[in-house]
């Protein structure tokens, strides 16, 4: 009886211990179902747009004068006034004197050249008058005896030689008194163009000699800036090696940085050398930009009430934006767009893949300027695939520009 009921028991407590696991199992929640993911690759595009109006082309450079000489005396002496305004910095205008040279021996070869001058007037009548009478006498003669005087008369006798001889001796003192008066006039040293100084070393009382340099004056009407660039932006260049002044000019824009402003300033496509640099392998372009000492335009609209506009100053590195060609049906896309072959993958609307060969015409920070098959509003395959072929099917997402 006791074996009887310990099975009993036994079998109760596995048919309850059944019973609750089925119970358990029967309130457990249903577990969630996912549907597997995509094959599809998922990538990021940006719209491709048609381009209107020039290309730009972007370069750098260094300002320098677009004229610059050495003041320098054209003849000797002592120094004996220096303008206030020949120093370093100062603007001068052409035909300004910057500093005299004493005159007082000038003035002296001049009267003495006056007085050889008179001299030489007077032997020149003298001659005149011989030649004259030399001519009356040899006439008579030949009257009197003209078997004597049928052949030509001897020119020392009618004092023909005599003449010319005083001709030119006045000529000379003649040239003796211009070259004395211009010796005179060069004791004043005048600025040959408006200019700034760049630097000055003449003081009163100073001992200057012919050519001796005593300072140095750049233009202030207009300064050049040489970019080089590659054969590929210089060709979009319009006219370029057909410059012509009559011609409208190629607009150029210059920008130099000041403090945390960046300034503007207009300029023009003047000339472009003939020859390659021989360590680079680029073509420099120089840029005229007219009038460099009027306020820069600041580029930013927040930087248009600054206090103090500067120059666009000799030696400042600054970067150039040329107006290129306008060539025919070119686009712009992001530079990420760009394949190692100069291809884009475009996106269809039916989500597939399309590889257009295109032809690079510019690259411009993040943005490449193209010509191909490609439409404006276009989607082009930034990031997300590495390889790509026609028809293969993906899903975009539109990428936004930093």
């Amino acid at each position: 009886m006791g074996k009887r009921t310990g099975y009993l028991v036994a079998i109760a407590f596995i048919a309850g211990a059944v019973g609750l696991a089925a119970v358990l199992v029967s309130l457990a929640p249903e577990p969630d179902t996912h549907e597997p993911p995509s094959q599809i690759p998922y990538v990021d595009t940006a719209r491709i747009v048609a381009g209107t109006g020039p290309i730009p082309v972007r370069g750098a450079g260094t300002v320098r004068p677009s004229a610059e000489v050495d003041i320098a005396p054209q003849v000797g002496g002592r120094v004996v006034w220096v303008d206030g305004d020949f120093v370093s910095g100062r603007h001068v205008e052409a035909g300004q004197v910057l500093f005299r040279v004493e005159e007082a021996d000038y003035e002296f070869r001049v009267r003495e050249a006056e007085a050889a001058l008179a001299a030489r007037q007077v032997a020149l009548l003298e001659a005149r008058e011989d030649a004259a009478i030399a001519q009356a006498e040899y006439e008579r003669y030949a009257q009197r005896q003209p078997e004597n005087a049928s052949g030509e008369p001897n020119p020392l006798t009618l004092h023909i030689p005599q003449l010319k001889a005083a001709h030119a001796a006045l000529a000379r003192e003649e040239a003796a008194l211009a070259q004395a008066k211009l010796a005179l006039s060069r004791t004043r040293v005048a600025a040959p163009f408006d200019g700034v100084v760049h630097d000055e070393s003449v003081d009163v009382g100073q001992l200057v000699t012919p050519g001796q340099s005593v300072g140095r004056l750049y233009s202030s009407d207009a300064v050049e800036v040489v970019v080089s660039l590659s054969d590929a932006d210089a060709a979009l260049i319009p006219r370029l090696w057909q410059y012509d002044r009559e011609s409208q000019p190629v607009v150029a824009v210059v920008f130099a940085e000041y403090g945390d402003v960046a300034y503007a300033w207009r300029g023009y496509v003047d000339r472009a050398d003939a020859s390659l640099d021989a360590e680079t392998r680029t073509i420099d372009v120089i840029v005229h930009v007219p009038d460099p000492f009027a306020p820069g335009v600041p580029a930013a609209a927040s930087a248009a009430g600054q206090d103090t506009t500067p120059p666009l100053l000799l030696g400042k590195f600054v970067e150039v934006a040329i107006e290129g060609s306008v060539p025919v049906d070119y686009f712009r896309v992001r530079r990420a767009a760009l394949r190692a072959d100069d291809e884009i993958w475009v996106v269809r609307d039916d989500g597939t893949v399309r590889v257009v060969p295109v032809r690079v015409l510019q690259r411009i920070d993040d943005d490449v300027y193209v010509t191909g098959e490609l439409e404006g509003g276009q989607l082009a395959v930034t990031n997300g695939i590495r390889f790509a072929t026609d028809g293969m099917a993906v899903r975009a997402g539109e990428a936004r520009r930093r």
